[in-house]
C-alpha cells in the first residue's frame, strides 16, 4: 500500500459503508489506516505514517454485541451505579451491563481488558441479537466476542 491520499481514504470509507464490517485495518509499508463503521457512518480512527519499520501497535477497537434479544440495562435494577461507564477500565470477563429477558438478567461481558469508549444503547432499550452495545479500546480478545 503506497501512501494514501484523502480521496483514496474517502473511497475506501465508501466501500466500507456498503458492508456490515465494523472495523477495517489496512497496513502496508510506511502506513496504517484504521476505519470504524458503526452502521450509521464510517469514521477514520487513525492514519499512521511509519518509517517502513514495524508499524506501531494500533489501539484495538471492539464492539460488544447483545448475546440475545432483551432489554439492555447499564445497571442492576436494584442499584443506581452504572456497571461500566465511559472512560472506565474493565477486565476480561467483567460485566459491562445486563440483558433482561423476562425475569432473567444475563450479564454482558467484556471480551478483553479494555477501556469503555462509548455506551451505544440507552438504558432500558429493547435490543435484538447482535445489537452493538459498547465500544471498547484495548487488547485483542481471548475468546469469542459477546
Amino acid at each position: 500500500m503506497s501512501s494514501l491520499h484523502a480521496a483514496q481514504i474517502e473511497q475506501i470509507a465508501a466501500w466500507l459503508a456498503a458492508t456490515d464490517i465494523g472495523l477495517l485495518e489496512l497496513r502496508g509499508p510506511g502506513q496504517m489506516l484504521l476505519l470504524r463503521h458503526d452502521g450509521a457512518g464510517v469514521e477514520v480512527v487513525d492514519v499512521v505514517q511509519t518509517d517502513g519499520a514495524a508499524a506501531p501497535a494500533a489501539p484495538v477497537l471492539h464492539t460488544v454485541n447483545a448475546p440475545s434479544v432483551g432489554v439492555f440495562l447499564h445497571r442492576h435494577p436494584l442499584r443506581e451505579d452504572t456497571l461500566a461507564a465511559p472512560g472506565s477500565a474493565v477486565r476480561a470477563g467483567q460485566a459491562l451491563g445486563l440483558l433482561q429477558v423476562g425475569l432473567l438478567l444475563l450479564p454482558v461481558l467484556a471480551p478483553a481488558d479494555a477501556t469503555v469508549l462509548e455506551l451505544l444503547v440507552a438504558h432500558g432499550t429493547v435490543v435484538g441479537y447482535g445489537t452493538q452495545l459498547f465500544a471498547l479500546q484495548g487488547a485483542a480478545p481471548h475468546g469469542p466476542r459477546t
